[in-house]
């Protein structure tokens, strides 16, 4: 579990914040009208349901502050120590002990009153035994104001704390206080530490993410560390010893030779092998800081030799770094982290797994056949490529080198098509083919389009030259007539497309007068174009004799449509008159028209669908009776009635009387 485990804990509440959701809730999820007349087994049955939920009520509270609340000897050993440290780890044991015999007294209480209420005998009895019973939880919540809000401040001090897990791979930073920790953690990590100048400006851990090897990597900054005994160390420096003792990393060792944050390379060598038990069996790396002040070389010989011993001694590496100038920060970044990469690989390989892993391997070592000296080949060509060298003139140009000489980035493009494999290197630059409908364009495209172009081209030349397209000129008047024509065909286009319906409007249509044309205009242009347009005149003529003997047999018969509307309308003989009728006059866009003026309706049909399959017509009357019936209910629900527009009862007992819920009382 890490820390941020422990931050999903719910907030607890006051002792009397604690009594007021208790008792609300009881009050509210409870029934709470009672009478001395009813029978005493429902009056003590209403009270022991109130002792009880609340016994309940302060059961779940409780029960759900316990339980979130981690049990120490069951978190990782660096949780544990930091949560001793941080809190006292026998104060947090008392509180959630507290609490814990809180919730078995008020258990025995609510067990005790019950007991007793199964006696009341009257009203009063089991009222005031109930009372009796919730002052004495009461009481006892009281007394637990001291634990909540201790919790509370646990609670709220570990939501605080920076999210360390600590099983995964991590950097730890340790020193006096003010050797450039942090200034560390803030160039490799995007953790942003505050950094003064002077000592025990970190009070807490911090802890910062950065990524190695495609890993991600925790850096935690500690604060720093006086050289006196464990029981002297205040709470800072505390949370800095459990991180060394607690966490598996790579330790990071951090001094000032400069002298600049108050301490002595001396004191700050001695403090190297006071916590130097703590190193043991983790990677270490000593870390000489503020080396744009004082490098290893410069300081005095004495003090060199000092921190030559530490250096020479077994698993410590030695990284100079100036956190102000940036130089060896990123070297050192991954010094230790190849360091904890290794000593994590060696430590599975000393582990028991390997045996079982290795047990499963078989290496095979090929043996000699005979003692002649087969070489491995290598061709002539590889052994002549000369490694490439920036300066050497005779180079082999890059697309790198190419795209610098054109522009640079953002300017030059890639050629793509420099690579392909073609039959003909000239094909390399040829356009690719256009898809269209899922077929090639150029498959379409007639090969010997350019000649036929250009022939047509000729003819056209020539045609000017006859004078072929000056006939055109005639067709008109004059120029101003013609201008006239065209502007009134263009205005009673516009005076027809504003009365257009809007589903119409997005639909091409031509003017009227673009179709309207005399036959002899026609010819006429016809003529003139080079056309015989004998053809064209004999159809015409045709097509008017054909209208002109139509329209002669229509005026007859609606002459004797109207003759016939005077007689009887029962006339047998209107079926077969229809019958005569053409099949084009069938249709029923013909209208006929009556000598009232109005439109004569169509013959009647022979039969009656209404009464189709019945015998006669009671059978057709008791039909409809019995259909008219079976709609009755339907048309009184439809039709409301006059008690259905008023709601007689303004303030309905179910919602007005006894305990109100949550909710609207008002009806509409």
């Amino acid at each position: 579990m890490s820390t941020s485990g422990l931050k999903a804990i719910a907030p607890v509440p006051t002792a009397n914040d604690f009594l007021d959701i208790v008792l609300s809730k009881t009050q509210r999820k409870t029934p709470t009208v009672i009478h001395k007349n009813f029978k005493i087994s429902r009056i003590r049955n209403f009270y022991m349901r109130k002792v009880k939920f609340t016994q309940d009520s302060f059961d779940e509270k409780l029960g759900g502050i316990l339980t979130e609340f981690p049990v120490l000897d069951d978190l990782h050993p660096f949780l544990s120590s930091l949560m001793n440290v941080l809190y006292d780890k026998n104060h947090y044991k008392l509180a959630l002990g507290q609490l814990r015999t809180a919730r078995h007294l008020i258990d025995q209480v609510a067990k005790d009153y019950v007991r007793l209420l199964k006696f009341g005998d009257s009203l009063y009895r089991c009222k005031q035994l109930k009372k009796a019973a919730l002052g004495r939880m009461a009481t006892i919540m009281r007394r637990q104001k001291d634990p909540l809000a201790y919790l509370e401040q646990v609670r709220q001090h570990i939501s605080r704390l920076p999210a360390i897990d600590p099983n995964t791979r991590t950097l730890l930073i340790c020193g006096y206080p003010n050797v450039g920790k942090s200034s560390f953690i803030n160039k490799v990590t995007r953790a942003d530490v505050d950094v003064q100048p002077y000592a025990f400006t970190t009070k807490s851990l911090f802890v910062g993410h950065l990524d190695y090897k495609y890993l991600r990597w925790q850096v935690i900054d500690t604060p720093g560390i006086l050289d006196h005994p464990l029981e002297d160390m205040n709470t800072i420096e505390m949370q800095s010893i459990t991180a060394l003792a607690h966490l598996k990393s790579c330790v990071l060792y951090f001094m000032d030779l400069s002298e600049q944050c108050g301490y002595s390379v001396e004191a700050q060598c001695k403090l190297f092998h006071s916590i130097k038990p703590l190193f043991a069996g983790k990677p270490t790396l000593l870390v000489i800081n503020k080396i744009d002040v004082a490098r290893l070389d410069d300081i005095h010989p004495d003090s060199r030799a000092l921190v030559q011993e530490i250096i020479d001694q077994e698993g410590v590496q030695c990284v100079q770094v100036s956190c102000h100038s940036e130089e060896g920060v990123m070297d050192l970044k991954n010094k230790a982290c190849d360091a904890l990469l290794a000593h994590r690989v060696d430590n599975k390989m000393k582990g028991t797994k390997v045996n079982s892993i290795i047990n499963r391997i078989h290496v095979a070592q090929p043996k000699p056949r005979d003692d002649l000296v087969r070489a491995p080949f290598i061709p002539d060509t590889v052994k002549a490529r000369k490694k490439y060298d920036k300066e050497d003139p005779e180079k082999k140009r890059l697309l790198k080198d190419i795209e610098l000489e054109e522009g640079g980035p953002g300017v030059f493009n890639i050629n793509m098509k420099e690579n392909y494999l073609l039959a003909n290197p000239e094909w390399k630059e040829d356009v690719m083919p256009e898809i269209m409908d899922g077929k090639n364009v150029a498959d379409f495209i007639d090969p010997d389009i350019a000649e036929k172009l250009e022939a047509l081209e000729r003819e056209e030349e020539k045609l000017q030259a006859e004078g072929f397209y000056e006939s055109d000129s005639d067709l008109f008047d004059s120029d101003d007539e013609r201008e006239e024509k065209e502007a009134k065909i263009a205005l009673s286009h516009k005076i027809k497309s504003q009365s257009i319906k809007k589903s119409k409007k997005n639909q091409s249509r031509l003017p009227r007068t673009a179709g309207l044309r005399t036959l002899s205009e026609l010819t006429s242009e016809l003529t003139a174009s080079g056309y015989d347009p004998s053809r064209i005149q004999d159809r015409a003529e045709l097509i008017a004799k054909v209208q002109g003997a139509k329209r002669k047999r229509d005026d007859a018969e609606e002459e004797d449509v109207d003759m016939g509307a005077s007689d009887d309308e029962d006339s047998d003989e209107a079926p077969e008159a229809w019958m005569d009728v053409d099949e084009d006059e069938r249709s029923p866009k013909k209208r006929l028209k009556t000598n009232s003026g109005g439109v004569a309706s169509k013959r009647e049909p022979r039969s009656n669908r209404t009464t189709a399959g019945l015998k006669d017509q009671g059978q057709f009357d008791k039909a409809v009776k019995l259909r008219n019936l079976g709609q009755r209910p339907r048309n009184m629900l439809a039709k409301a009635g006059e008690s259905d527009r008023a709601i007689r009862v303004k303030m309905p007992k179910h919602l007005y009387s006894g305990k109100r819920k949550g909710g609207k009382t008002q009806r509409r």
